[in-house]
């Protein structure tokens, strides 16, 4: 049974909610769906210049994709938050979100997308990519931190 449920979310489309108290360190849901190389991901969800991104695709490494759109499970309607309460973690092909910290019932669960992308972060790419988690520590977009 889950720890979670899937309702309309402030952040972003749905989001899963804590409907029991979830201590740090909990492995809550495994991200489920096709499994799909990079390539086939790719032509399945072109990227458009100006438009909004938003798919299921979870990298698992340069090999594999998973599209949760397809086959899927509720792990896909957790949210991205810059200042999240779990994590996602990698573990034998496998994808797991886990929590970081302590949760309250009716908190809502996110992890950091940190999503990867070769071009220069400019304030169009970041446009396709918002943020509205409202953390003070917002970065107004899923893109990862360029180092």
């Amino acid at each position: 049974m889950l720890s979670f449920a899937i309702r309309a979310s402030p952040m972003q489309g749905l989001g899963a909610f804590a409907t029991e108290r979830i201590p740090a360190g909990e492995r809550l849901i495994e991200y489920t769906g096709e499994r799909l190389t990079p390539a086939a991901a790719d032509a399945r969800y072109p990227d458009v210049a100006g438009e909004r991104h938003h798919t299921f695709l979870f990298a698992i490494d340069d090999d594999v994709v998973i599209d949760a759109a397809v086959n899927g499970n509720e792990a896909r309607f957790i949210n991205h938050s810059c200042n999240p309460n779990c994590d996602a973690v990698i573990d034998g092909g496998r994808i797991w979100i886990e929590t970081i910290r302590a949760i309250e019932i009716g908190e809502e669960l996110a992890y950091d997308y940190a999503y990867v992308l070769d071009e220069r972060h400019s304030p169009a790419a970041k446009r396709r990519f918002p943020c509205s988690c409202g953390a003070p520590n917002c970065r107004g977009t899923i893109l990862a931190k360029k180092r």
